[in-house]
């Protein structure tokens, strides 16, 4: 993990492989940042137009590297584009904060140590930088690197260099490191970018090595480091505590279900968040198999588990004065001949029975046995997160997840969340009229309806093993949690953490109190 500190050091004198400066786009070209005075003065006030000789522009993610000049420490300065310059107040977007970081930091991957001096007038912006810094810098090298055994020892393929390294370490310039505000702001990026990064890491894991099983025993060794409990009932338990919707989905695997709690608790809270991950290890579809072309990237349909496993051990590091308990329903959606068929019924932990009509519907199936049992605790709240539709991302695309809930003001609450902390989210409706489509002959509930609105489909099959009278959210991450194109900010390729920012400032909403 790249480290963060707040430097007393001027970005002149700061030693460092880079310095790291914002520029925006003005209406007569680019337009240098506050933070980055004593770079501009070191090219005698010429930054901007040396940079716009050189193409730049200030454009939202542009980097552009130059040599610095002799007034330096710092061998090289990198501007970063932050987008449009602001209007009379002066103030920069956390989230432009956020992603100009994020890509500065992506850029400078290999290098040891570099000096940040973007905008950092409040807390809340040293935060933002701090932040997306942290997580540009991210990069999934577990697999890579590897010593080439079969060439001889002398031969130049067997000396493999291995993948860059991120960025060691960030420097952050102007933020005040003996300000309580600043410091508390930081140590909260820490906090967050790390644990936003730990899912990352899960979700990007081969499905080989990231099953049921092994996912509870990370999630009990990071309990046992930040204090937080975790018990996991394996398939016996399961089996004797009738959960049908984990064990009908596992069952096809060698990897049996589990079911993770995780509880984090504070002696003065007065309120409780519960959240329920969706923890497919790998989905196939089942019976109902995945067509060519679809099974590539589904060792990330665990991405709302690993999100809300990252949210409460980040809720246990930062203290918050709130009880915040998480659900993770794991198991692993293959076909074989002891498989849940299309056509089975199955017994649910609430009681009620489902009629499988496609096996791919399979995370809707342990999410219900989950928000079930979460409901037993009566939490004040309940969120739960998932891979859920592909329906979602035809609705919303690739970057902004779906936000439903059996209360509009909770909904409401949540997306605002989302925005405040710079992650692309829209409520949508839970239509009654959907329902009928879900009725069966031959069970209480079928688990597909119609297929136009499929995604609001599903939100309103989980609502029916909400407990009653909880507020409840369901956010379906589908388009956002696994990013397949190049990266861009603070997004790396591949897993992303998606919704982790938003449930970490949902969880410091209720402890303080705001959310009712």
């Amino acid at each position: 993990m790249t480290a963060l500190t707040l430097s007393t050091a001027g970005a002149a004198t700061l030693r460092a492989d880079a310095l790291v400066v914002g520029v925006a786009k003005g209406a007569k070209g680019p337009v240098v940042a506050p933070g980055a005075e004593a770079v501009d003065k070191a090219f005698d006030g010429k930054l901007a137009a040396v940079l716009e000789t050189l193409g730049a522009s200030g454009a939202e993610g542009e980097v552009t590297k130059l040599p610095a000049p002799s007034g330096l420490k710092a061998p090289v300065v990198l501007a970063v584009g932050l987008g449009r310059a602001p209007g009379r107040d002066g103030a920069y977007d956390a989230e432009a904060l956020r992603r100009a970081a994020g890509s500065a930091a992506r850029a400078l991957s290999g290098a040891k140590k570099a000096g940040f001096a973007l905008p950092t007038e409040s807390a809340e912006d040293a935060g933002a930088v701090a932040e997306g810094a942290l997580l540009g810098a991210y990069a999934f090298t577990a697999y890579q690197g590897g010593e080439d055994k079969v060439a001889p020892k002398s031969s130049k393929s067997a000396k493999k260099s291995g993948p860059k390294q991120p960025l060691g370490e960030v420097a952050l310039l102007g933020a005040k490191p003996r300000d309580k505000a600043f410091k508390a702001a930081a140590d909260r990026a820490v906090a967050v970018a790390e644990e936003i990064n730990r899912a990352r890491d899960l979700i990007n894991t081969p499905p080989n090595d990231l099953y049921p099983e092994s996912f509870a025993a990370v999630a009990t060794a990071a309990g046992k480091e930040h204090g937080v409990k975790v018990q996991v009932l394996d398939e016996k338990a399961l089996v004797k505590g009738g959960y049908g919707g984990l064990i009908g989905v596992g069952q096809g695997s060698a990897h049996g279900p589990r079911l993770v709690k995780l509880a984090y608790t504070h002696p003065k809270a007065e309120k409780t968040l519960a959240l329920v991950g969706k923890g497919i290890t790998y989905d196939s579809g089942g019976i109902s198999l995945k067509p060519a072309g679809h099974n590539e990237t589904m060792k990330c349909d665990m991405s709302g588990a690993a999100a809300v496993f990252a949210t409460v051990v980040a809720a246990s590091r930062l203290g918050l004065r709130v009880n915040v308990t998480g659900w993770l329903a794991l198991a692993e959606n293959m076909p074989s001949g002891n498989a849940t068929r299309p056509g089975d019924v199955l017994r649910m932990y609430s009681g009620k029975t489902v009629e499988v009509l496609n096996t791919d519907a399979e995370g809707r199936l342990v999410l219900a046995d989950a928000l079930t049992r979460a409901s037993e605790e009566a939490p004040d709240a309940i969120v739960d997160v998932a891979t859920l539709t592909g329906a979602m991302v035809v609705a919303l695309g690739n970057r902004t997840f779906g936000v439903m809930a059996n209360d509009d003001a909770f909904r409401t609450a949540v997306h605002e969340t989302a925005e405040e902390v710079g992650e692309a989210s829209w409520p949508m409706p839970l239509p009654d009229d959907l329902r009928k489509g879900m009725d069966s002959p031959t069970a209480d509930i079928a688990n597909i309806g119609e297929r136009m609105g499929g995604g609001l489909v599903a939100g309103v099959f989980l609502r029916e093993f909400v407990g009653e009278g909880i507020a409840w959210a369901h956010l379906d991450i589908a388009g956002p949690a696994f990013h397949e194109g190049a990266p861009y900010g603070y997004t790396p390729k591949g897993g992303t953490g998606s919704s982790v920012r938003t449930l970490v400032r949902l969880a410091e909403r209720t402890a303080a109190g705001d959310l009712g």
